[in-house]
Parts: structure tokens; C-alpha cells; sequence
């Protein structure tokens, strides 16, 4: 049984993903406005028609090496279940399998058209034309993909992103719309379609990643879940608790239980009580990724109260050195920072130390 709590967390993976993700949705968005400008065959002295296509093939590849780059780093990040196989076949995958598919196949249509645009003088003009469409259809999906899949959702500046994005592409087909031949009929109608489609998106962003709760509902797996929704549930307020002020100094004793998820994750559960002044019940869980004998944490609940109010604090594990644990924790009358030294018998489970109380301001957050 590996109890050694190694400090630190993989990140950096975690942040290539996004970023890499972000970046390539922006190119993207770019190339998707240019190839429409192709179409209407803009072209001037200083930038000249064949330029443009250049820098649209440029851009294409260069998102094709950024989506490498993301599927790379996200199948490495241990942290969701997420295989090379889930990245190119869509709607297979455990995590998210609607919303990540969605990205799988956005990629598969960016490389069927890439491909095609390669060997285009051998499949004939109007065969790559028509295939070439397809590129118009992954930008709505891969749009959807970002909002749906992506932890960023609920965060300003992927809302700035994204409507920016979607600003610009709109506005450069209803400009290819206005200028196309045809009767007007037929164009408002077009127009009309096009503008529902970001209408639709806006309207389900905003009944689904915008509210609480969509990592769940979105087919997040349970054991990915549960330890964010132990530090963000809120403290209960019914009575005050009856902890003694911090600071305080308290002995634990309790036990551990460790179990994994099933996808290449280990879940660390400790629960036990202190005594003395400072009687209650503690719990600690704790998820990561095994890393030399240890756990490398990804994420983290704690919550401690009187026997009677066992939640009264709840917060997560700020601070992380073999065993020894800092939690921030948030209650009805401020918050408690709490230092644990745990001593641990790997043959029982059986957990016991020292459990030092500090106070914390709000200011102090």
C-alpha cells in the first residue's frame, strides 16, 4: 500500500492542452475567414491572391501541429482517461464522450481536408471542392468541442474567445452571402440559417457549460468528480460549530483507505477523529497519479467539524510533503488553515499525529 504523498502536481501537461487547444481554435477561426476571402477572390498589390492562399495553407498546417500538440498532451496527462484512440475515433471515449468526440471529429475533418488538398491534382477539381467544404463544418463543431470539453468554459477570456471567433467568421459568410449570385430570397433565407447556428450555441452554452454541475453532466467519471464537489460544497450554517478558536493544537487518529479508479488513478481516503477541547472528525481525500511509491496529487477535498457538524469547514489540501498536509478550509465564521502530520502503518491502515489549527482571514485568500 503506497502512502507517500509525492509534493506537487503534473500541471504543465495541463496547460499545454489548453493553451495548444486555444491557439489551434484561433487559427482555425482565422482560416476559416480566409478561405472565405479566397472564394471572393480578394486580392490587392500588397497582398496578392496567391499570398493569401499561401498563408491559408501555412495556417492550416500550423493548427494541424498545434491539435498534435494538444491530443499529445492530453493523452499524456494521466489525469483524465483519455487514450490516442479517443482522439481520432469520435464518441468512443469514457471522459466527456459526447463533447470530446465532437473534437475527435473536427481533427479527422481538418485532416481529410488537408489530405485532399495535397493530392488534389490526382482526385480531380470539383471531387477536392466538394471535400473542401468540409472545412466549414469544422469550425462550428470544433467551436462546440472548446465550450463543451474544456475547463475553461466558464472563464472570461475563453468567452471573449469565443465570441470573437464566432463575430468574425459570421460576419465573413454573411459578407460572402450578400456578394454571392442568386435571388434574394434564397440568400436571406441562407443568412438566416447561418445566424441561428451561433443563436443555438449561445443558447445551449448557457443552460449547460455556463451553469454549476457540468462537469457531471457532461459525462465526467464519478471518482473525477467527487473530490471538486467535496471542496466546493458549501458549509452548512444551521448552528455554530464547537471547535475551539485557533489557534490549537489537537492529537488525530484514524484510517486510511486506498482504492483506484480504474483509469490509471489512485484514490487516498482518510477519515478519523481528534480529541481533547478540539473534538471532531476529520477527513481528508485525496486523488493523483501513482509516482514513485507515492501519489503525485491532481486533486483534493478535506472537511473537519464537531462530531455533531463533522462538515462545519470544508476546502481542499493547499500544501503537499510526504505526510505532511496544509488544508484550507472555509466555515460560516471565516476560514481555518490546518497543518497535519500524519504517521502511517502500512500493514493496518492505521492513520495517527498532530493536527495544528491557524486562523486565516478572508483578507488572507
Amino acid at each position: 500500500m503506497s502512502v507517500l504523498l509525492a509534493a506537487g502536481s503534473p500541471k504543465a501537461l495541463w496547460f499545454a492542452t489548453r493553451g495548444a487547444g486555444t491557439v489551434a481554435f484561433l487559427l482555425l477561426s482565422a482560416n476559416v475567414v480566409l478561405g472565405i476571402a479566397g472564394v471572393q477572390r480578394v486580392r490587392s498589390r500588397k497582398a496578392p491572391r496567391f499570398l493569401l492562399a499561401g498563408l491559408h495553407r501555412n495556417l492550416t498546417m500550423l493548427a494541424l501541429a498545434l491539435l498534435a500538440v494538444h491530443i499529445g498532451t492530453a493523452v499524456a496527462d494521466t489525469y483524465a482517461p483519455i487514450r490516442l484512440k479517443d482522439a481520432v475515433v469520435p464518441f468512443v471515449s469514457a471522459y466527456r464522450p459526447i463533447w470530446l468526440g465532437l473534437g475527435a471529429l473536427a481533427f479527422d475533418l481538418l485532416l481529410a481536408v488537408t489530405i485532399t488538398s495535397l493530392v488534389r491534382a490526382r482526385i480531380g477539381f470539383r471531387r477536392w471542392k466538394l471535400l473542401h467544404w468540409l472545412a466549414y463544418a469544422v469550425w462550428p463543431v470544433a467551436l462546440v468541442h472548446a465550450l463543451g470539453t474544456g475547463s475553461d468554459a466558464r472563464l472570461g477570456w475563453l468567452q471573449l474567445v469565443a465570441i470573437t471567433a464566432t463575430l468574425a467568421v459570421l460576419a465573413a459568410v454573411l459578407v460572402r452571402i450578400g456578394l454571392a449570385p442568386g435571388s434574394s430570397r434564397v440568400r436571406v433565407t441562407v443568412a438566416a440559417t447561418v445566424v441561428a447556428v451561433p443563436i443555438a450555441v449561445g443558447a445551449w452554452y448557457t443552460s449547460g457549460p455556463a451553469r454549476r454541475g457540468w462537469a457531471a453532466r457532461s459525462g465526467t467519471p464519478a471518482a473525477l468528480v467527487a473530490p471538486r464537489q467535496i471542496a466546493r460544497r458549501p458549509p452548512a450554517r444551521s448552528a455554530p460549530p464547537s471547535l475551539p478558536r485557533a489557534p490549537f493544537t489537537t492529537r488525530f487518529a484514524g484510517r486510511l483507505r486506498e482504492s483506484s479508479t480504474g483509469n490509471g488513478l489512485t484514490l487516498v481516503d482518510i477519515r478519523g477523529t481528534t480529541r481533547g477541547a478540539a473534538a471532531g472528525r476529520l477527513w481528508i481525500r485525496l486523488q493523483g497519479i501513482p509516482s514513485g511509491g507515492g501519489v503525485a496529487l491532481t486533486a483534493s477535498g478535506a472537511s473537519y467539524g464537531p462530531p455533531t457538524w463533522p462538515d462545519a469547514y470544508v476546502g481542499d489540501i493547499t500544501a503537499l510533503d510526504g505526510t505532511r498536509l496544509a488544508l484550507s478550509l472555509r466555515g460560516h465564521d471565516g476560514r481555518l488553515r490546518l497543518l497535519v502530520d500524519l504517521a502511517i502503518d502500512q500493514t493496518t491502515g492505521k492513520v495517527t499525529g498532530i493536527v495544528r489549527a491557524e486562523p486565516r482571514s478572508e483578507q488572507s485568500e
